[in-house]
């Protein structure tokens, strides 16, 4: 698993940066143990295949190139390979893109499709590149515009609240419930229904995705699991590798 570097990371209450909406990065391949998480999730095998397993126990399908829905548990082992990796958070316009192309839960990407997003990653060169480069990719799927999905205006604003305002703010149902102007059980079922996941597992995610970030800008694991809301660095190990089949060691050692 691989993120990308920065220069600053911030340990105040409140400084936790969150992923990006599209998340794009290169490198070395890993293997990883079956995991879910919320983003929608494309590995590219530069120079070989993949293996990739569905269900425990299971036979593994060679592919180079695999889309993943949000929430979909999966195993890929891409040892010995360069890939190029893609994260969309499925609240995103691209995310919406995604979701309205009709796809199996782990969409194996054709043979015929794979030479072409090669030559996209093939010819970035910088960061700005490979921004671009994670977009063209998507067009070259043959996926169309599409337009956001509705959701309930106070889910919109629970969300905004969520990624804008600091990581020690008050995230109990009440307080998100009040934000989005709704009784605590209606907006339960609203966010379930909008999002696609319920309340908690979503704010798991997010402070998953705080210590992910954390760690990638150089933060010791104790730190990253601390200003993350975690209890100490074993309980933000077990959730890791529940969400990315990886521990936050391999994490930083990739990184490296």
């Amino acid at each position: 698993m691989l993120l990308p570097k920065s220069s600053a990371f911030q340990s105040a209450a409140g400084a936790l940066p969150l992923w990006p909406a599209v998340l794009a990065v290169w490198g070395a391949g890993e293997a990883s143990g079956f995991h879910s998480h919320h983003t929608w999730h494309l590995i590219v095998g530069l120079d070989g295949t993949l293996r990739v397993r569905t269900k425990r126990g299971g036979p593994s399908a060679r592919t180079a190139a695999v889309l993943t829905r949000p929430d979909t548990l999966h195993a890929i082992d891409a040892r010995g390979l360069q890939v190029f990796i893609v994260f969309v958070e499925p609240e995103t316009d691209m995310g919406a893109r995604l979701a309205a192309m009709p796809t199996a839960d782990v969409h194996v990407i054709p043979e015929r499709l794979v030479a072409a997003i090669r030559n996209v990653l093939n010819s970035a060169r910088s960061q700005q590149d490979l921004e671009t480069a994670a977009r063209r990719v998507v067009d070259e799927l043959g996926i169309p515009e599409a337009r956001p999905p509705l959701r309930h205006p106070g889910v919109l604003r629970v969300l905004r609240h969520l990624r804008g305002e600091p990581d020690d703010c008050d995230d109990s149902l009440i307080a998100l419930a009040k934000i989005a102007g709704l009784s605590s059980s209606r907006f339960m079922h609203v966010f379930t229904k909008d999002v696609g996941i319920p309340l908690r597992p979503y704010l798991r995610w997010l402070k998953l995705e705080r210590a992910a970030a954390a760690i990638a800008r150089s933060a010791s694991l104790t730190e990253s699991a601390h200003a993350a809301g975690f209890a100490d660095g074993a309980h933000l190990t077990r959730s890791f590798r529940a969400m990315f089949g990886t521990t936050p060691t391999a994490l930083r050692r990739s990184h490296a």
